[in-house]
């Protein structure tokens, strides 16, 4: 039987809801496919969960195909596993936490690495075992602290999430391989444009990170690309450092007066006007800006660093979350700032140069303030820099890396832009957004060693076995191919996600017309097709139109006035080219098409 929207759970929407941002949200509400519940929540209506249906059909195939067998976990879990990997702190406020009545701790489960490591030890011991790969397609729980853009960050949401675990490291890169493969086939499949580009594994750890995009003006991840077919997330692009110089020859540190200079730009004009260097004009990248950053703990500890970078930079967000993970990082605040007076903001510098031009280091473990001092990759020894001089209105010039100051270590946080030089030097980056549809990861024996995942090896040695981790965000799929299959009226459902082959428009008044819908409907059946018919008898066509440009099924057969001269029209949503078909024939010509 045909699905009749005069029967079906549906009231479509003229006007976008006042709560969505972008395309995505505004149309799949419009649309009926699903209803906000709360922040980050919504309820799955039946379009919606046929065209969830459609992607989950798609991953159970090639799932299968990639050897990896179903399992599905419960979605309340104890506190204790996530204890053994630290997560239960880690994760923050990104838990949802309760407890039962006898005051036992349980989350909800925002991932599953825990739970997949804990069955298999379980159940297998041997080498004999191995290797299994196993996956479940669950919803997860994150306590989003700004969800936006519907389902593209949401408090809840459907995970396809595997886990393979070998004896060895090759096995493990096999495996990896083949899921690998297996979403190349599924995004394929499913219609999706994406970019496979290197990612920083962050809290999850591992030898090796991937990130499936999809190339997205509405992103939420940036995303480079050069020439030559180097591909990265920003996070985990590694900046390519100069070779050090000779410090021998170099022109001693001098401190110079330079009021009102607070900002790069002020320095860099006060510079040019009063120590004017022969060879060229000063720069925002001759100046070595230091940025005061707080790191909290999961545990609440509260830590001051600070990163040199030259001048021309500004620290990126998400580049600095990566490498100071699992610490959330936020700029200084002014009370961190009276705490440590010795922070002049504005010239803050490694070192102070006395009248004798002797360096006193300032930032560094080993300095007066004990605060870590980290650089960038380019501040490498020899080169020279105009920085602070920890006094007011003062900056030191011609301050050497290696000669007058040094520093705990790196920190590769800068922003990366367009036209810098690739890390495996094929060539000029170029930056672009994207929305993450998947990631797959090389784990390693992270969670096997803290869980004692270990069986007996070929000798009767216990050996900790290794593993990957590979996930797809299911219902984020379904935002991401809605925001790229729409236009002005509605959306435009790829074939292998629409919720229906046909959408058949009962078009007039008569019974002839409403007849032949439904026959037309029944022959589509015959052959296998889905088909939503609109039946409804007191609608006008204009609204029945207007509805199918929204919902969005690609195949429109309109039983209207030409049904008088044996004629259908046949509407291609994609293309958007309407023609008159014959009405024997629209149901063998769709079929065949």
């Amino acid at each position: 039987m045909p699905t009749r929207l005069s029967s079906l759970f549906l009231r479509t929407l003229r006007e976008d809801p006042a709560e969505a941002e972008v395309a995505s949200h505004k149309l799949l509400l419009r649309a009926g496919y699903i209803r906000r519940a709360a922040p980050g929540v919504y309820t799955w209506l039946p379009l919606g969960l046929l065209v969830k249906a459609k992607i989950e059909k798609v991953v159970r195939e090639e799932m299968a195909n990639a050897g990896a067998q179903e399992v599905f976990f419960p979605a309340l879990l104890p506190r204790e596993p996530f204890e053994a990997t630290n997560r239960w702190t880690e994760y923050g406020d990104n838990l949802f936490r309760l407890q039962d009545r006898k005051k036992a701790d349980y989350l909800l489960a925002p991932t599953h690495e825990e739970m997949f490591t804990l069955l298999v030890k379980d159940l297998y011991s041997s080498y004999k075992d191995l290797p299994v790969a196993l996956y479940q397609i669950q919803n997860k729980y994150r306590d989003e602290a700004r969800p936006r853009a519907g389902l593209l960050r949401g408090r809840e949401f459907v995970m396809k999430d595997a886990y393979s675990f070998d004896l060895t490291d090759e096995g493990l890169a096999k495996a990896y391989q083949a899921q690998r493969d297996a979403y190349e086939r599924i995004f394929t499949r499913l219609g999706v444009e994406y970019v496979i580009v290197k990612a920083d594994a962050g809290a999850m750890g591992g030898s090796a990170s991937e990130e499936f995009l999809s190339p997205s003006p509405i992103g939420e991840d940036t995303f480079v690309r050069s020439p030559g077919g180097y591909a990265a997330n920003v996070e985990a692009v590694k900046t390519v450092a100069p070779a050090p110089q000779s410090i021998d020859g170099l022109t001693a540190a001098v401190v110079h007066h330079t009021p009102n200079t607070a900002t790069i730009s002020s320095l860099v004009d006060l510079a040019n006007a009063q120590v004017a260097r022969a060879d060229r004009a000063w720069n925002g990248a001759d100046t070595l800006k230091n940025v005061v950053l707080a790191l909290t703990s999961p545990t609440g500890k509260r830590e001051l660093v600070v990163v040199g970078l030259p001048g021309d930079r500004e620290v990126d967000a998400k580049r600095a979350e990566a490498a100071f993970s699992p610490n959330e990082v936020e700029p200084a605040n002014e009370s961190d700032f009276a705490k440590h007076p010795q922070l002049v903001k504005g010239y803050i510098g490694p070192v102070s140069i006395d009248a004798n031009g002797a360096a006193t280091a300032v930032l560094g473990t080993e300095s007066t303030s004990g605060i870590r001092y980290l650089l960038d990759p380019r501040v490498v020894n020899g080169t020279s820099w105009i920085s602070g001089a920890n006094t007011a209105d003062h900056h030191v010039f011609n301050l050497v890396k290696g000669r007058d100051f040094d520093a705990d270590g790196l920190a590769d946080i800068a922003e990366v832009r367009a036209g810098d030089e690739a890390p495996d030097g094929s060539g000029p980056l170029e930056l672009a957004r994207g929305i993450e549809i998947g990631h797959v990861f090389q784990l390693g024996r992270k969670y096997a060693e803290a869980l004692d995942l270990r069986v007996l090896d070929e000798n009767g040695k216990l050996v900790t076995v290794t593993m990957g981790s590979y996930g797809i965000g299911v219902t984020r799929m379904i935002a991401v191919l809605a925001e790229a299959n729409h236009d002005e009226k509605g959306l435009i459902w790829p074939a292998a996600v629409s919720p229906f082959d046909v959408y058949i428009v009962a078009a007039g008044k008569d019974d002839e017309v409403y007849e032949a819908a439904e026959k037309l409907a029944a022959e589509f059946e015959s052959l296998g097709k889905t088909v939503l018919l609109d039946d409804r008898q007191k609608v006008s066509p204009g609204v029945k139109f207007g509805d199918a440009e929204l919902i969005g099924v690609p195949n429109v057969v309109i039983v209207g006035k030409g049904l008088a001269e044996g004629q259908v029209d046949l509407w291609n949503r994609s293309s958007g080219e309407r023609r008159s078909v014959a009405v024997d024939s629209v149901v063998s010509e769709l079929n065949n098409g």
